[in-house]
C-alpha cells in the first residue's frame, strides 16, 4: 500500500518567463518478497526515468528492505520509505545520503524543515504511529503516541494551511478498519480532532487534495470501495463505486477527474470529482495497472505493470488515450514521482516548422521544405549533432530521445521512439 511519473515535451522558455518541464521521473520499485519462506527474492530499487533519451537507470538498490512504499520531492533532495528506513538522497546525483531506522514506515510529507512519517505493519502495533523528523538533520522531532496522536497505523498525508490531515485506516487489522482523517497543526504539532469517513468510508488508501476538499479512495473492509470528499472544516460526502476492492494505490488524480481500477481488472475508469458522479470506463487503456500517476506538466498518464515476482514496466499514455511510450523498470513498479524544473538556462525548443511524423522511428520529413534550405540537429545541451540540405532528415543511427531542429525555416523538436 503505498503512494504516490513523466514525459517531457515541455522543454521550452517563453520571453523572460521560464517554463516548467518534468526533468526526470522517480520510481521506487517494490521488488518481490516471498512471505511463505520470509525470503527477498529481488529486492527493491529505486530508478529514474529521463523523458529527454527515454532511458531508464537503477540508481539504488534497498538491500535488507520487502518494499518501498513511498517517494517526496524536496528541493534538492528525495526522501524514500521502504519498510523500516527512511532514505535521504541527493536528487541531482542520488547519492544515499543518511536513512532513519522506522519499522513499519508507509509515507511520507514534508512542510518547512519537517519531514512526516506514517507507520503500519500487519501484526504488529506500534507506540506511534505519526512521527515528525528534521529534514536537514534527520533528527526525531516528535513521536506522537496513541493518546497524544493517531491510536491506529496510518498511510496518506496531505497538507493544506499549515495542517497536516492524516488517513487513519488501520489496514493491518482484519476485520478493525478505520476511516478517519486526523489533523496535526504543523506550527504547535498537537494533533487534533479526527473526522470520521463513517461506515462506507473506511480503510482509506489514497489521498489527495483537488478544489480546496481532500478525497480519499476508500477499500472498506476488503468487500468493496468508495470515494470520500471531505470539506476542510469536516464536512464528508462518501459515495460508493464498486463492490470490489481498488488495490493498492490503482488510483490518481487526473485533471478533474478520479482515474481508477478495480483490483484484477483491466478497465480504467473515470468519476468526476466536482459532482462525485461515476462517468465510465476510459476509452482506449484496457491493461492491469499497479500504480497510476498524472505528469503535472504534459498531463499524460503513467500506469505500471508488473508479474509481482520477475518483471515491471511503465506505459505512458498522452490526453487522447494513445500509448506514447513504454519502458521497462523494475519489480512491481508501485511509486511514480515527477521532478519538475524551471527551464531556465535550457535551449529553446519552441516549434516555428512543421515535421511530420512526429514522433517517429527515426526518419522525418519538412513539410515546408524548399531547394536550397539548410537544416542542424542539435541535442538538449546546443550540441550540433548532424547538418543537411534535403526534407528528410534520418535518425535512425541516433538513440531514442528528444532532438532540435534548426533550418532557415524555423524549428522544431523532433521525438524519435
Amino acid at each position: 500500500m503505498r503512494k504516490g511519473l513523466l514525459l517531457f515535451f515541455a522543454l521550452w522558455s517563453a520571453g523572460m518567463f521560464a517554463q516548467q518541464y518534468v526533468h526526470q521521473v522517480l520510481i521506487a520499485n517494490e521488488g518481490y518478497f516471498d512471505f511463505q519462506t520470509n525470503t527477498i527474492i529481488e529486492p527493491s530499487t529505486i530508478g529514474t526515468y529521463d523523458p529527454q533519451t527515454f532511458t531508464y537507470t537503477v540508481v539504488d538498490t534497498l538491500f535488507g528492505q520487502r518494499f518501498s512504499s513511498d517517494i517526496v520531492v524536496d528541493g534538492d533532495f528525495y526522501f524514500v520509505a521502504a519498510d523500516t528506513k527512511i532514505y535521504k538522497y541527493n536528487l541531482h546525483t542520488h547519492q544515499n545520503l543518511g536513512s532513519i531506522d522506522l519499522p513499519g514506515v508507509r509515507n511520507l510529507a514534508i512542510s518547512g524543515n519537517k519531514l512526516l512519517a506514517t507507520r503500519g505493519e500487519y501484526l504488529q502495533t506500534f507506540a506511534s504511529y505519526l512521527q515528525v523528523f528534521d529534514k536537514n538533520s534527520l533528527q526525531l522531532i516528535s513521536a506522537l503516541d496513541t493518546i497524544s496522536g493517531p491510536k491506529w497505523a496510518t498511510q496518506n498525508i496531505v497538507i493544506a494551511n499549515d495542517i497536516a490531515y492524516i488517513a487513519v485506516n488501520n489496514a493491518y487489522e482484519w476485520g478493525n478498519e478505520k476511516g478517519l482523517i486526523g489533523q496535526l497543526d504543523l506550527n504547535t504539532l498537537q494533533y487534533g480532532a479526527e473526522f470520521d469517513l463513517g461506515v462506507e468510508g473506511k480503510n482509506p488508501d489514497n489521498m489527495f487534495l483537488f478544489d480546496n476538499h481532500i478525497f480519499t479512495v476508500n477499500n472498506k473492509d476488503w468487500s468493496g470501495a468508495s470515494v470520500s470528499k471531505i470539506s476542510l472544516n469536516g464536512t464528508v460526502n462518501t459515495q460508493n463505486i464498486a463492490n470490489a476492492i481498488t488495490g493498492c494505490g490503482t488510483s490518481a488524480l487526473r485533471d478533474d477527474k478520479l482515474v481508477y481500477q478495480i483490483s484484477m481488472d483491466n478497465t480504467l475508469n473515470d468519476f468526476n470529482l466536482l459532482s462525485m458522479s461515476y462517468v465510465g470506463p476510459v476509452a482506449g487503456i484496457n491493461s492491469n495497472f499497479y500504480d497510476l500517476a498524472q505528469d503535472p506538466v504534459s498531463g499524460y498518464l503513467y500506469a505500471s505493470t508488473t508479474d509481482f515476482f520477475s518483471a515491471g514496466s511503465v506505459l505512458i499514455f498522452d490526453n487522447n488515450n494513445a500509448l506514447i511510450h513504454e519502458f521497462e523498470a523494475g519489480v512491481s513498479p508501485g511509486t511514480i514521482i515527477f521532478d519538475v524544473r524551471s527551464s531556465a538556462g535550457l535551449i529553446d525548443m519552441t516549434a516555428t516548422t512543421n515535421v511530420s511524423p512526429n514522433p517517429s522511428n527515426g526518419i522525418f520529413q519538412m513539410i515546408d521544405f524548399t531547394p536550397g534550405d539548410t537544416y542542424q540537429i542539435l541535442n538538449s545541451s546546443g550540441q550540433i549533432l548532424m547538418e543537411g540540405a534535403n526534407g528528410t532528415i534520418d535518425l535512425g543511427g541516433f538513440e531514442a530521445g528528444i532532438y532540435l531542429l534548426k533550418s532557415s525555416k524555423g524549428q522544431a523538436r523532433l521525438i524519435k521512439l
